[in-house]
């Protein structure tokens, strides 16, 4: 049985042909130059990939630096209107002539600065919700468009 075995393969190795020095060079040089053009379709890709992002993260800081000079102007607004608010509170304050309206005067203040502390807290979290999303749309849409190319290929 085992000469058999040994007859088929080497049957086998009589009828395989082996491919001249000629043929197996054209043949590495088409997977060699196949490799090539990957390579570089790759890195085009990689390349224009990485400027994208690249002028997405750009965009993404110019916004931020605009949104926070707006959270920043919101901010000295809101303490300039706390400010004046209560220097005019102190001058009631010193105009008072009895304890019930030291009384009144002091509950209508605290009741007018919670509404506008829970009004000013609103537009801050507006103000800064909006900035987060501005801020993150041109990476956001970057990293969208990559991830569909990717199902794409």
């Amino acid at each position: 049985m085992a000469k058999t075995a040994d007859k088929t393969a080497a049957e086998i190795i009589e009828n395989v042909e082996f491919p001249t020095v000629d043929e197996a060079t054209d043949q590495f040089r088409a997977v060699a130059e196949k490799g090539v053009e990957q390579s570089k379709e790759a890195l085009t890709k990689l390349a224009t990939g990485a400027e994208t992002t690249q002028k997405a993260l750009q965009s993404s800081f110019e916004t931020a630096k605009t949104a926070s000079n707006e959270l920043s102007l919101k901010t000295i607004a809101a303490l300039r209107a706390n400010a004046e608010a209560s220097f005019s509170h102190l001058e009631a304050l010193v105009a008072v002539k009895s304890p019930s309206e030291f009384i009144e005067v002091q509950t209508a203040f605290l009741r007018k600065q919670v509404e506008k502390t829970v009004e000013q807290g609103k537009e801050f979290q507006s103000a800064a919700t909006k900035a987060a999303e501005d801020v993150s749309k041109p990476i956001k849409d970057v990293y969208e468009k990559a991830m569909k190319d990717l199902k794409v290929a």
